[in-house]
């Protein structure tokens, strides 16, 4: 039976039961929301009542299949609400997202249900189950008792209030950065206030006015990066730069300052709730590094490496600025200096690459590097709604042209999309009863966009970033597990990063570059000496890159770790004495970077930003592999295909030592930034 609201069918009749995009509005939300919350509540007491013993198929499995619908309805909202946003839909969102909180508060909390779980953790003989049925049931046992199954009434009814509130905080997080982002414009009337610009940004930034011909530029990154990198004017990369500094810091509405220290507070008093000091100690339970003191120890020993490095590379940028009479660097002549010295040093000026990389021809190298390594290919998919018009669809077949996944790829920044690049999952993966249910995939970024005159001419910078988010969608393309919550990406979040940063060496390599790196005009394949460039440039100021990192590390264990809810007050002094430590430019009071901090305050990064680094020693060692035997050895492709076919069925570490034969160590990243010790 059919409905109007579309939301409200349990399976859509669309082409690979696809989201029917075009029929749904904001409001059908809310009323599919609450028929499936009940269904949701139904299922769980169907676990609760079974008169049968519990075991592991009528608890842990049955509880893994409930709420099917309701979690792809709620991925389905939130997915939107990062990517085509509106004021009725971020409405929906504010009063949806309570609502599903407090089920999965229910549903953590409710006793009877733990109580056969517990029967079932502590009474079944783990020798009976596969590894991916052994990593289930301990993954949901602990997912109770991390969410206060434990607690006794009051604890429980005091851990339902902080996290209503924190579903609250982040939702108004977001929509301040999105709403400070998007409120910005530099508005350029003077041509040689253009001076430097490439041709491609002065035409993307070209409108007409009150009938008078200005230039537009915004805080999105196709537009503030390159403006950063190559605009002569100082004052104007100065206002730019401090504008960016600022979103969600002027004491206006969008102000976030005040949601960052109810946030930071709340998860360490949720975390003190479940009987864990702080944030961290509870997050990195569950991770590779275990421990907030491990996290402090890897970016140490990677700090005291790279800010040495990091000084060297700054003092090279200020002499060269000295030369045009700065006497103090500023972070606004960052950008702008780090060009010209690569320009300098490499002979490699970034605009010279962009010709190379035209948007539809590194889609369709991607691609042809995709099945080179695991036998994918890509047809394009006509018959598949979508949110957006430049959205594009892809179905993705196997080696044997059997249907794998469904691709949604979505480039261009729009007012209603949140900024960054992400991917994201419409529909997980999972096995039931003889069905292997295939994934629908998103990535979604914000890259130059063509022009009247140009395609879509990507910088270099982009291209790896396309890169690294297929990365993350091979993992979820590639799921081969039984279980929703095990498959894909669904993995400790300091492993999740290693099949999107290893994917980003392909950028690097030209027997990979030559596929695609052709110029848009003549069809030219990228000369051999611009690839040595680029692989040189894999080094370029890399002290300074992953000193940077560190900060951000830093500062999200500051927030996650150290901080003392009673002696912090100022958000901005605090950021600042956290930055003391990797500092190499002066400190500019009116700027702040938690306040728009997305990844670990309403994103899933708190107490995890380490997680890229942590990621790039993973990758670095597993590349390695790659190197020695071939980029596309078809051997160390499949080993590697196979763990991320694996997702989340088996421990990290294990999947990566049956992967490259040992555990990773810290010498290859090294190597490949150019900041191994020197004997």
């Amino acid at each position: 039976m059919k409905y109007e609201n579309p939301l409200l069918n349990d399976l859509f009749t669309t082409p690979f039961e696809s989201i029917p995009f075009e029929e749904i509005k904001p409001a059908h939300f809310k009323p599919a929301i609450e028929k499936y919350i009940a269904k949701t509540k139904r299922e769980i007491d169907e676990i609760i009542v079974n008169p049968s013993m519990p075991d592991f198929t009528n608890t842990i499995e049955a509880l893994e299949f409930s709420g099917m619908e309701l979690g792809r309805l709620s991925g389905l909202l939130s997915n939107l609400n990062s990517a085509e946003t509106n004021d009725e839909l971020q409405k929906v969102a504010e009063e949806v997202m309570p609502m599903l909180t407090e089920l999965g508060n229910d549903i953590k909390l409710n006793k009877a249900l733990f109580e056969k779980i517990k029967y079932v953790y502590e009474h079944t003989d783990k020798d009976q189950l596969t590894e991916e049925q052994k990593r289930l049931l301990d993954k949901t046992y602990k997912s109770f008792t991390r969410n206060g199954a434990l607690l006794n009434e009051e604890g429980k009814k005091k851990l339902r209030e902080i996290d209503q509130q924190l579903t609250r905080l982040k939702l108004d997080f977001s929509k301040n950065v999105l709403a400070e982002t998007n409120a910005f414009q530099l508005v350029i009337d003077k041509e040689e206030d253009l001076a430097g610009l490439p041709e491609s940004l002065i035409k993307e930034a070209a409108q007409i006015v009150d009938g008078k011909q200005k230039w537009i530029f915004t805080l999105q990154a196709p537009s503030y990066i390159p403006f950063m990198k190559y605009a002569e004017n100082r004052e104007l990369r100065k206002k730019m730069a401090l504008a960016f500094g600022s979103r969600a810091y002027k004491n206006n509405k969008f102000d976030n300052r005040e949601n960052v220290l109810q946030i930071a507070r709340l998860r360490k008093e949720r975390a003190r709730l479940l009987g864990y000091d702080t944030h961290a100690d509870f997050v990195l339970e569950e991770r590779m590094a275990k421990s907030p003191g491990k996290v402090m120890e890897f970016l140490d020993s990677l700090y005291k490496v790279a800010y040495p490095a990091a000084k060297q590379d700054v003092k090279r940028l200020e002499n060269l600025a000295k030369k045009d009479g700065i006497d103090s660097l500023e972070k606004w002549d960052l950008s702008y200096y780090m060009e010209k010295l690569k320009q300098q040093e490499l002979d490699l000026e970034e605009e010279q690459l962009r010709p190379y990389f035209e948007l539809e021809k590194v889609k369709n190298g991607i691609f042809e590097i995709v099945n080179r390594l695991y036998g994918l290919s890509f047809e394009k998919e006509t018959g598949v709604q979508k949110y957006h018009s430049e959205v594009e669809v892809y179905k993705v077949m196997d080696e044997k042209g059997e249907f794998l996944a469904l691709l949604y790829l979505d480039f261009f920044p729009r007012k209603g999309k949140r900024p960054g690049a992400w991917m994201t999952s419409y529909k997980s993966q999972w096995k039931k009863d003889g069905e292997n249910s295939r994934p629908h995939i998103s990535i979604v970024t914000n890259f130059s966009k063509p022009s009247k005159t140009l395609p879509a001419l990507l910088n270099f910078q982009e291209v790896t970033t396309f890169f690294h988010e297929f990365g993350h969608a091979l993992h979820g393309i590639l799921a081969d597990t039984h279980y929703p919550s095990l498959s894909g990406t669904n993995v400790y979040w300091d492993f999740v990063e290693l099949p999107s940063q290893i994917m980003e060496n392909w950028a690097y390599e030209k027997e990979a570059l030559e596929l695609f790196a052709h110029h848009y005009k003549t069809g030219e394949v990228i000369p051999v000496e611009m690839i040595e460039k680029i692989k040189k440039s894999m080094q370029f100021m890399e002290g300074y890159a992953t000193n940077r990192q560190l900060s951000f590390g830093f500062l999200d264990m500051d927030w996650h770790y150290h901080f003392e809810p009673d002696k912090v007050k100022n958000v901005g002094e605090y950021e600042i004495s956290s930055f003391e430590k990797t500092r190499l430019l002066p400190v500019y009071p009116e700027n702040n970077m938690s306040v728009a901090f997305s990844h670990i305050f309403p994103g899933g990064y708190s107490a995890g930003y380490y997680s890229y680094k942590w990621a790039e020693v993973l990758d670095a060692d597993a590349f390695s592999l790659f190197q020695e035997k071939g980029i596309f050895d078809k051997e160390t492709a499949d080993g590697f295909k196979e763990l991320m076919q694996k997702g989340g069925a088996e421990h990290p570490m294990d999947l990566y030592i049956k992967f490259r034969g040992r555990e990773p160590g810290l010498q290859a990243l090294l190597k490949r930034a150019g900041l191994e010790k020197k004997d």
